[in-house]
């Protein structure tokens, strides 16, 4: 983009490119327009769907990725490589889907995320909130705290953004959480999914210990799963075995690819 500057009168009148004046984008201020959510209840449909998948199979793969703000492209690749495979079953976004929390940026992800050929459900980030983002959030993925079963495997996806609420709200949800200690579906193992991990700056640390007793009591917890800290990393926070496993963001061009049996699990580190 070039600008110019004219000295008109002993004063400088800053001219910007025609190309400002016919670009409506430029100009749309309002962070939350609902009339440009294409679709709604993103994860409830897709969730039907993995529901509904053929589960005969005892093994489960999915894969897991994070952290997607602005970076289009790399997403865009992220998509082609899991429609090159006949292997997965669906994909787990684990938030930051947006950098400001604006309507536009959930679509423009959106739009991308939405040609993979398997379902994908997305946990909201601390920057999906900024703004009016969670407004925007729940209009088009849904609850913040939502749960799903695959392959009787109960998935277990939380907001653990406390910080972005102010703690205004209960982050994380107790409420909800204790609500799967007496789950009556018929389940072998348990995975909880997060965007910011116990013990980073986003979680409410004053309950990490409690947040840590309540996955405890759940059937088998497998491990955990979140996003948010742009790198690697493998941790077992409490010393009891259950381990927490972040993925990179999407820059660094890599997902986490997780089979997930009856009574084992692994992954790998899939490279695009």
């Amino acid at each position: 983009m070039k600008t110019f500057f004219y000295r008109i009168r002993g004063r400088w009148l800053f001219i910007g490119m025609l190309f400002l004046l016919n670009s409506c984008e430029l100009f749309e201020y309002h962070p939350y327009d609902t009339q440009i959510l294409d679709e709604t209840n993103v994860n409830a449909k897709n969730i039907q769907l993995i529901e509904n998948q053929d589960s005969s199979s005892d093994t489960l793969r999915f894969a897991f990725l994070g952290d997607t703000q602005r970076y289009y492209d790399e997403t865009q690749d992220f998509v082609d490589n899991i429609n090159k495979r006949n292997d997965i079953d669906f994909v787990i976004h684990g938030g930051d889907i947006t950098d400001f929390g604006l309507a536009k940026e959930y679509e423009w992800m959106y739009d991308i995320l939405k040609k993979l050929n398997v379902p994908f459900v997305t946990i909201i980030g601390n920057h999906d909130i900024v703004g009016e983002g969670k407004s925007v959030y729940l209009e088009k993925f849904g609850e913040y705290n939502f749960s799903f079963v695959s392959h009787r495997t109960r998935f277990i996806c939380l907001n653990t953004n406390a910080l972005e609420f102010d703690y205004s709200t209960p982050v994380p949800d107790f409420d909800y959480m204790l609500g799967f200690v007496t789950d009556s579906a018929e389940v072998d193992q348990t995975i909880v999914a997060m965007h910011a991990a116990p013990y980073d700056e986003q979680f409410n640390n004053n309950s990490a210990l409690m947040f840590n007793y309540i996955l405890e009591q759940y059937n088998n917890v497998s491990f955990c799963i979140h996003a948010h800290g742009h790198n690697l990393k493998v941790n077992d926070f409490f010393n009891n075995g259950i381990i927490y496993y972040g993925c990179d963001d999407i820059s660094g061009r890599n997902y986490m690819l997780f089979t997930v049996t009856p009574d084992s699990y692994s992954y790998t580190i899939e490279y695009f």
